[in-house]
């Protein structure tokens, strides 16, 4: 576009105009108000969804679990931010002197032409609505989708976040779970071996043992119920292998594990009870080994 000496003078002319400058300066305080007026009703939102969830925890009828209150609140969230935003854009539109009317009815005539492309990201939302409506997992629930292992981080409109042990952050699209693992809903069980020598008193040793796992609940709070010593698992070649189950609270069965073994250990060792000694044997080159 070529500008003529006549153009540029009316440009400088309406630039230097004071009802331009008042109009633009309207204009970016109106839009100013609007972000403002649209940042405070998410807060307000944000508060509100709080306090419903919280009078639902006082009713004696509420069964909704504290993990799915959690999720549908994050949920709710981000459903209030995006349409307050929506409609906030919207109005910045009109301030700008944009017919959003006319907008909105060709961006149906568009939508409808987009939405035969946006086949999987309507899948991944529809997915969304589904996993949290039963329940399948929440934020904090420990899970394993295909090869990604974690803890839920965030379950959104469309994806979900999974955050490793190791730190890692697998975001993955709600359409692409199709199958789930959900470590977190129900107690775990934790498995201890314990090795005797075979020259010890076996009989002696299932007694101290379970003289000494009676008093593990109160010793744990992860502990369910007392842990049970199931008998001799496998007899391999220097020792006698007992085996201890354990429930657990959900996702604790691991650090029960370590603690119940450093104990019967230091018990074992206090009792005089052996565990056998790993063993090395050494054939000369050239000698025939034994079958």
């Amino acid at each position: 576009m070529i500008f003529t000496a006549k153009s540029m003078q009316l440009l400088i002319d309406k630039l230097k105009s004071e009802e331009t400058w008042l109009s633009f300066g309207g204009g970016l305080l109106k839009i100013i108000f609007i972000l403002i007026i649209a940042k405070v009703l998410i807060k307000i939102g944000e508060l509100a969804i709080q306090n419903i969830f919280k009078i639902r925890n006082l009713s004696p009828l509420a069964k909704t679990s504290g993990r799915r209150e959690e999720t549908l609140a994050k949920l709710l969230d981000n459903i209030l931010s995006y349409v307050v935003y929506f409609i906030a854009f919207m109005m910045i539109l009109s301030v700008m002197g944009i017919n959003v009317q006319a907008l909105i009815a060709g961006a149906g005539i568009v939508g409808l032409a987009v939405g035969f492309g946006a086949q999987n990201l309507v899948k991944d939302i529809i997915s969304g609505f589904f996993i949290i409506f039963e329940d399948q997992f929440s934020v904090g629930d420990h899970i394993r989708v295909g090869q990604f292992e974690g803890n839920v981080e965030a379950i959104g409109l469309r994806t979900t976040k999974i955050k490793s042990w190791t730190g890692e952050l697998h975001i993955l699209p709600n359409g692409s779970i199709t199958q789930v693992t959900n470590f977190s809903l129900n107690n775990s069980i934790a498995v201890v071996d314990i090795a005797i020598s075979y020259g010890e008193d076996i009989e002696r040793a299932e007694k101290v043992i379970e003289d000494s796992l009676k008093n593990m609940p109160e010793q744990y709070e992860e502990l369910i119920k007392e842990p049970e010593l199931l008998g001799i698992q496998t007899m391999g070649p220097t020792e006698v292998v007992l085996r201890i189950v354990a429930e657990t609270l959900p996702m604790k069965q691991s650090g029960i594990a370590r603690a119940l073994r450093k104990d019967i250990k230091l018990l074992l060792d206090e009792q005089g009870i052996k565990v056998p000694p790993p063993r090395l044997v050494m054939y000369p080159s050239g000698t025939e080994q034994p079958k």
